[in-house]
This record gives C-alpha cells, structure tokens and sequence, in this order.
C-alpha cells in the first residue's frame, strides 16, 4: 500500500477525488490548472475507470472479457481496449519470460494489468489538462504521478512495511523527473493471492512484498507481480535487469533488497 503526498503553504488549488471502482479505491490529487477543465477532465477519467470495469470485470458473467474467455465471442467483437490490453499482456509476459501471465486456472484473466493500466490512463487524462502542475491517482496503493505539486516540492509515496503494520519501508520521491509510477505486490493486504504461472497455484516464495518503481504504472505493477513470484534473489537480478526501473524486496525473514539505483529516488 502506497499513498502519495504533498506538503507545501504554496501548493495552487488542488481538487481531489475518491472514487469507489473495481473493488477498490481510486484517489485523485490534481495541482493546477481551471478548476472547471479539471472537474470536466476528472468525470472523463472517472467515467473511464467504471467503463473498464463493466468491460474487464472478471466477476461479472456479462463482461467483455468473461464472454472473450468463453469464446462465446472474439477480440475483434470487444471495444478497442481489450485489444490493447491483451497485447500490452503480451509483451509483458515476454519480458517476464512468462512469469506475468493472463491465464488463471486455464483461463483468460487479465485482471494482473488492467488496474495499472486503467490508473494510468485516468492520470494521463489529468495531466493533458492546460496549466496543470501535477497529478497523482491513487489505485488501490498502485500510484501514477506526473509534474509536481508545486515548484518547490515533489510527490512523495510512503511504502507501507508489511512486517510492521503502520510503519514505513521506504518513502519514494519523484523529485527531478516529469512521471514516476509506484506499485507494490505482497501478501500483507490481500493474502496469497499471486500465481505462480508455472503450477498455477498461488507462488510459494521467501518474499512478503515488493515494490517497483518506474516511468509508467502499467509496466511497474506487472514487473511487481512477476518479481513476487520469482522469489527475492531471481526477482532481484531481473529488475536489475530493466531499463529505468528500481525495486525493493522484503523477505519474510525482514531482509531488505534493493536495486543498485533505488537510493537516488528515497527521500
């Protein structure tokens, strides 16, 4: 679990948002801007989450994707978003080499990336709004933020410990780059709910969360899932791997890993 955070007297107006979609909660924090084009830009994106859900949702038997993984119709019958979602699936089960997945038991589930991606596309709706600084939407602990909040400070994201409810891993900041994404997969908060693709049952490893940081919520919430069901010391080695992404491992045994790069992003 994650939460962004700003502090400054000079932060300009900022309208915030909670909203209630797919099974969770969606905070919106934006700095700048006219209020009445952010407001306008903020029931898009809002609009635009409950959408995904009615389209993606694999607990409704009348969702595209249900009625896709019944084969009871095809890609080409879905609007143009499952087709982009499935083929950013795919090249993240590429780069994973097949440790991200859309398959759960057999079948067609691509619930690993849509929350990222549906997050970061409300963020990007945001962000085009003329004269806004900053934006950061909150998706269930998963953040995407872009610009600042002011000119003096940065967006800040607190990394729960999730051996020490309350308390703190690390604080991400987002000082000196224009987007920084922050997801983190674990057993803290929803128990073991991460497969393991291999075996298809829930991923045995020594590890209770890991976070990973990047440019983009889409990629950095599937490099989380799949570093989880690696295990620490193969999951690791593959985030050191990615270009401009960073990563922090806590062991169940309370050991800290991080990637050679991290430490320029604490603050």
């Amino acid at each position: 679990m994650a939460e962004a955070v700003a502090e400054s007297a000079e932060a300009p107006a900022a309208v915030r948002h909670a909203e209630e979609v797919m099974g969770t909660v969606f905070s919106f924090d934006v700095r700048g801007g006219d209020p009445d084009a952010v407001r306008a830009a903020l029931d898009e994106a809002v609009a635009g989450l409950h959408r995904v859900d009615e389209v993606f949702s694999t607990y409704r038997e009348d969702s595209q994707v249900s009625l896709l993984a019944r084969e009871e119709i095809g890609v080409g019958d879905c609007d143009p978003e499952v087709a982009e979602v499935l083929e950013l699936a795919a090249e993240a089960e590429r780069v994973s080499e097949g440790w991200f997945s859309t398959r759960y038991r057999g079948r067609l589930d691509p619930t690993g990336i849509v929350k990222g991606w549906s997050a970061e596309r409300a963020a990007r709706t945001l962000a085009r709004v003329p004269g806004v600084r900053g934006v950061s939407v909150n998706g269930g602990g998963d953040v995407q933020m872009f610009g600042a909040p002011d000119p003096t400070r940065a967006w800040r994201v607190g990394i729960a410990d999730p051996l020490r409810p309350g308390g703190l891993a690390a604080v991400i900041s987002a000082a000196g780059v224009a987007e920084l994404a922050v997801a983190t997969s674990g057993t803290a908060e929803r128990g073991a709910h991460i497969v393991d693709p291999r075996t298809g049952k829930s991923a045995v490893t020594d590890l209770v969360a890991v976070t990973v940081v990047g440019p983009r919520l889409t990629w950095v919430d599937c490099w989380a899932t799949a570093a989880f069901a690696m295990g620490s010391r193969a999951g690791l080695a593959w985030l050191e791997s990615l270009p401009d992404v960073e990563g922090l491992l806590i062991t169940a045994g309370d050991e800290v890993r991080c990637t050679g790069g991290l430490a320029a992003r604490l603050g």
